[in-house]
């Protein structure tokens, strides 16, 4: 079965994102390291698909580039009707529902690219196989939260840690499921 992962960043006080989405905080050149990605194009090798709400997906959009993962199926999840565009399908449907086929399905893993809604609806799910967080050393103040009010109580458990001269700490969990 294919795993979903949720690989995200977020600030120290636990924000993906400025209330308004902008998310200009993750690019500040302090934090830039020569030639590091913080894992991201490992992890890339090992999905084909991306999920991602429509508020995340309109910041995508407004990011000031082309789409940026033409080789990927990608998903965003709607409550209103939108028509196919050359990478992107619309899910209106039951999102629980679609996931829990789409990791039925064959393929490499699922990229939960957040936002905070959808992250929340998959988590209280137990859909989340994976959650790779890398906290970034900035406080916010206010913003939108990785997971939203009503996100259910889910232990944890460290599966790997990696710190970065920058300040950055990636920490790799998983959900502990009882058996």
């Amino acid at each position: 079965m294919r795993k979903l992962i949720l690989y995200i960043a977020a600030s120290l006080d636990g924000y993906i994102a400025r209330t308004d989405g902008r998310i200009d905080w993750l690019e500040n050149k302090t934090y830039t390291i020569a030639g590091e990605d913080f894992g991201y194009s490992d992890f890339m090798k090992t999905i084909d698909t991306t999920l991602m709400g429509h508020s995340t997906y309109k910041v995508v959009l407004g990011l000031g580039m082309s789409f940026p993962y033409p080789d990927k199926t990608n998903y965003v999840f709607s409550h209103t009707e939108h028509p196919a565009t050359e990478y992107v399908q619309f899910v209106t449907r039951n999102a629980t529902g679609f996931v829990k086929q789409l990791k039925q399905e064959t393929g490499k893993n699922i990229w939960l690219i957040g936002g905070s809604q959808l992250n929340t609806l998959l988590l209280n799910a137990g859909l989340i196989d994976e959650i790779i967080l890398t906290y970034i050393p900035v406080v916010l103040g206010k913003g939108i939260p990785l997971f939203a009010p009503g996100a259910s109580e889910n232990m944890m458990r460290v599966t790997e840690t990696q710190n970065y001269k920058n300040g950055f700490v990636q920490l790799n969990l998983q959900p502990r499921r009882e058996v």
